[in-house]
């Protein structure tokens, strides 16, 4: 893949790789700005064919938002929604059973982190009962 650099990079070195802020690239402008009007021999500019060939594996991905979507499913990988809690939950669940992996989701270590948090919930209330 092509790293696009603005427009004076070769010019002035504030504009060159690895220069965080002033280094991105900007839209060139000007009137006889030869990168603007593609002339051969200048660095590239960003066009839409420079874009990175899509993975095999994510190709076949099913975006999960509910139970029934992951009972469909009969892959091993699936992408989790925006969803709420209550959901999420029951969704962790269900994957944990049919071994199921997310790329944006690890049902394990949430359901861990909800029993956590819940335990602690159940915790403070009892201690609000005494206390009254």
């Amino acid at each position: 893949m092509t790293t696009f650099l603005r427009r004076d990079s070769r010019r002035f070195k504030k504009f060159s790789k690895g220069k965080g802020k002033k280094a991105k690239w900007r839209n060139p402008t000007g009137r006889h700005n030869k990168i603007r009007e593609g002339k051969k021999g200048y660095q590239p500019r960003v066009k839409i064919g420079y874009g990175n060939p899509i993975q095999p594996e994510l190709k076949e991905i099913v975006r999960i938002n509910n139970l029934l979507d992951l009972n469909k499913i009969n892959k091993k990988s699936a992408l989790l929604g925006k969803i709420g809690k209550k959901k999420k939950i029951e969704i962790a669940k269900a994957a944990k059973e049919k071994k199921i992996k997310f790329l944006n989701f690890n049902p394990d270590s949430f359901l861990r982190k909800e029993e956590r948090a819940s335990k602690k919930n159940k915790k403070e209330e009892k201690e609000t009962e005494k206390k009254k």
